[in-house]
């Protein structure tokens, strides 16, 4: 029976997956790319019982805040980075050289330095046996399935995409192409993530399958490989730049069982006063029938943290409007990508509503058939399309202005704030976003 023990974690809000590796043996674990509610992982290594040694990262990651100083806070276990992170941290961490190996036991992690993505991303090769043919791979942002990552994000500290694509390049196909075609591949992250721009809905796949069907992977030359990887990627979301720097820096730890505190009604006023911005939480059709002025409606039910990173300011003390049974799964979705700062919740919004109806405004959504209406009837309407630039590239209305929601709140100075607006999207979740920002 193998030593190994693999598991991996996928939080679909995000698109981002983290693993837990260990030898039954040893009883040695490590974490890889946590999250930062990070209990699950601290569930599962004692019940199979393990003791988790080294939280792993593969890269600073953009898109979300990760959990290895709640893992290292809570465990005792060493963080690991590249080597090329070294000096870049605010925190002890162990930086591994390329090649370098982390035994577990019969387990055996080996470190691949695959810049590209970021300067300091590296990929994690599996051995179920220390002198074993790998028995997998985790990617990292390198190596996704059907793409590659996306080499102009943030968090690349001033070093430009081209450099990056051309380190990219080499990174795949001098270390992971050079694995076995059966080797297990397991990115960071998949479909909806804007980390890539043609990530598959499959979660695991293999190097062989890779070599054969990712378009970035196909035979070609270094600078046809830059211009493929290069262009064409979606804006990235405005959170980026403050979650990679976060990454990097000693800062409070999040308890993840900490309840959000109910408001009252003056608390709330004053807490806006403050500078706080109500963030409702409810599905866009009910926000619709009425909400409390200002409000930004972001649903919980779709991609709440990252579209809630798009339009609220990184550090705005956040007030949500939230029942008692949604309020808590927003905070934490909010800590996530960093945004800490959760005053509390107004826990019964129709009842809050019905109580101070002048703080009430309403919305409208319209049909295809209303809008055209609309655009016959009202002069001057002004029509704004949030998609993303691969969605605008298929067709649009003639005459709206094209604003992916990521840059919108920094190009509001594009539109008129006194025209009658109506802002569109591909199913009606953004658009009640950029309309309530």
């Amino acid at each position: 029976m193998s030593s190994l023990v693999f598991q991996q974690y996928y939080l679909g809000c995000l698109s981002q997956a983290s693993y837990l590796i260990g030898d039954r043996g040893s009883g040695r674990a490590v974490v890889v790319d946590p999250r930062r509610d990070v209990g699950e992982y601290l569930d599962d290594a004692a019940a199979a019982g393990l003791t988790i040694t080294h939280v792993v990262e593969t890269h600073f990651h953009a898109d979300f805040l990760s959990g290895h100083l709640e893992l290292a806070e809570q465990t005792g276990a060493t963080i690991v980075f590249g080597r090329a992170a070294e000096g870049r941290v605010g925190f002890p961490a162990h930086f591994a050289a390329d090649g370098e190996r982390i035994e577990l036991g019969d387990v055996t992690l080996e470190v691949l330095a695959t810049p590209g993505h970021t300067p300091e991303s590296i990929s994690i090769v599996v051995r179920e046996t220390g002198d074993g043919e790998p028995w997998g791979v985790l990617s990292g942002d390198t190596l996704f399935i059907g793409d590659v990552g996306r080499p102009d994000l943030l968090s690349a500290d001033g070093v430009g995409a081209d450099t990056l694509a051309r380190q990219l390049f080499h990174s795949l196909r001098d270390q992971l192409l050079t694995l076995p075609d059966a080797t297990r591949l397991f990115p960071a992250h998949g479909a909806g993530s804007a980390c890539g721009k043609n990530l598959s809905t499959e979660t695991e796949s293999t190097i062989g399958e890779q070599r054969h069907t990712n378009y970035a992977l196909a035979p070609m030359s270094e600078d046809e490989f830059v211009e493929a990887v290069t262009q064409g990627q979606s804006v990235a979301p405005l959170y980026f730049g403050f979650a990679a720097n976060r990454n990097r820096e000693d800062h409070e730890t999040f308890d993840e069982l900490e309840a959000s505190r109910p408001l009252s009604w003056d608390e709330v006023a004053v807490a806006r006063r403050d500078g706080a911005v109500l963030v409702d939480v409810r599905p866009a059709a009910e926000f619709a029938r009425g909400h409390l002025t200002g409000a930004i409606n972001v649903g919980l039910d779709g991609r709440f943290a990252e579209y809630a990173g798009e339009v609220v300011a990184a550090g705005t003390p956040i007030v949500l409007v939230a029942d008692d049974g949604t309020a808590h799964e927003a905070k934490v979705r909010l800590a996530r990508i960093g945004f800490d700062d959760v005053v509390g919740h107004i826990a019964d919004p129709v009842a809050t509503m019905a109580a101070h109806p002048d703080a009430v405004s309403p919305a409208s959504r319209l049909t295809a058939t209303e809008l055209a209406a609309r655009l016959d009837e009202v002069a001057g309407l002004q029509v704004v399309d949030v998609r993303g630039p691969g969605e605008v590239a298929a067709g649009s209305i003639a005459g709206a202005h094209l604003i992916p929601l990521p840059a919108l709140v920094t190009r509001l100075d594009e539109l008129d704030a006194a025209a009658p607006t109506v802002v569109y999207c591909a199913g009606g979740y953004r658009s009640s976003v950029a309309a309530s920002a």
